[in-house]
């Protein structure tokens, strides 16, 4: 299984401290990673035998795009919208990957140890075998109770389990959690923390107070799900911590320019990681990472391609996955997108600067074809081109 992207414009590499690949027009991927990246000169004779050429048409090819804070349950459903297929909708927007901030919107969602241990668990064995579209969903994060035990992240470490989320349990006080996101710690877990304002009955406003006494890993929507953290306690947060800063388009806009500036005075964009928060009441977003992007790119003034690294590369490297940058041996996930029509930009990275979405013309996941022009996006001005086809393309 071999697929070569040609005539690339520009390839982005998913990586925050080096966003373009330079001098680089063709990647090769072979059993479903990256295997090569070079020239057409160079990469003729893997060019020549590969079983799908796909023709960038001289646009942009990036790493796929991964959603860092996506409501999944359980399947391709999701209760709160009561909307079908909406992660291979997400598919169409960019997005290769999705990390789940706790199955908080299971339908009876139980608070007692037993089952919310089992509830994470479950979803996490369930989309091990379930890949909408290809997808890869990170899913089973078990939601902090307070009666659970060291004994219960002992048994959810055995059981795969690497992902916790502070915010949503039955303490009377935020405080009151330290022992459990510190065992959640212990036993290899990337803890996630609400942040600002309550966002759904049963939660409770979690500060700068809280979040410094228990560090978490993220600081989920540090710019409001939807109700924003106060200004004062944003800076804290940046100036006394080195947690992760994700911000989410459920959130408050002015907020999230706020916290990219603020990371970029500060150099801390290493620690800007982006993600959607939804579906919830803001509704089902198939572009929301995208649409986020183009936000900070056109209004926060931040190179695009170094926008894209937040939505890829960072979160990546937070939540220890392989997939998320362009590099010899990592997962073949991949975009192909140009500006789109009627927009002033003269590729991806113009329309992104001005705050157009661009047309995606093609999704890669592990190599696949997955989506040849977005159901979503508006159209590219120059879309890819499938121009060796093998049996395996399952896109279209």
């Amino acid at each position: 299984m071999t697929l070569a992207i040609i005539n690339i414009g520009t390839l982005l590499s998913g990586e925050i401290d080096r966003p373009v690949i330079d001098g680089v027009d063709t990647v090769v991927c072979t059993d479903g990673v990256i295997s090569h990246i070079g020239t057409a000169d160079d990469l003729r004779a893997e060019v020549a035998s590969a079983a799908t050429v796909l023709d960038a048409q001289g646009t942009v090819v990036a790493p796929g795009l991964i959603d860092s804070h996506c409501h999944v349950v359980l399947g391709d459903y999701t209760p709160r919208q009561k909307t079908v297929d909406f992660l291979e909708s997400y598919v169409h927007g960019g997005i290769t990957g999705v990390v789940s901030p706790s199955e908080v919107h299971a339908p009876g969602r139980p608070h007692d140890r037993l089952a919310v241990k089992a509830l994470a668990i479950a979803a996490r064995a369930c989309f091990q075998h379930f890949r909408p579209a290809g997808m890869k969903v990170h899913a089973g994060c078990v939601i902090l109770e307070p009666d659970l035990v060291e004994e219960d992240f002992r048994d959810l470490q055995a059981a795969g389990v690497r992902l916790a989320k502070f915010g949503f349990g039955a303490y009377a006080d935020p405080i009151e959690g330290e022992p459990q996101v510190r065992w959640a710690k212990q036993y290899g877990m990337v803890v996630m923390s609400h942040c600002g304002g309550a966002s759904i009955p049963g939660s409770k406003p979690i500060l700068a107070r809280e979040l410094l006494h228990l560090r978490p890993h993220v600081l989920g929507h540090v710019n409001g799900g939807p109700t924003a953290l106060p200004d004062d306690d944003v800076d804290r947060l940046i100036h006394e911590s080195d947690m992760a800063l994700q911000i989410v388009q459920a959130g408050n806009l002015r907020a999230t320019l706020r916290i990219v500036r603020l990371a970029v005075e500060t150099g801390n964009l290493r620690r800007l990681v982006i993600g959607s928060d939804t579906p919830t009441g803001t509704g089902v977003m198939p572009l929301a990472v995208l649409k986020t992007i183009a936000e900070v790119a056109s209004l926060a003034d931040l190179p695009p391609a170094t926008a894209w690294a937040c939505a890829t590369g960072n979160n990546a490297r937070v939540y220890g996955l392989d997939h998320g940058m362009v590099r010899p041996g990592a997962p073949a996930d991949l975009v192909v997108l140009d500006t789109p029509w009627g927009s002033q930009g003269r590729d991806a990275l113009d329309a992104l600067a001005i705050g157009d979405i661009p047309g995606i013309s093609a999704v890669v996941i592990d190599g696949e074809i997955r989506v040849l022009r977005s159901r979503n996006t508006p159209p590219a001005v120059r879309p890819a081109q499938v121009v060796r086809l093998a049996a395996s393309v399952t896109g279209g």
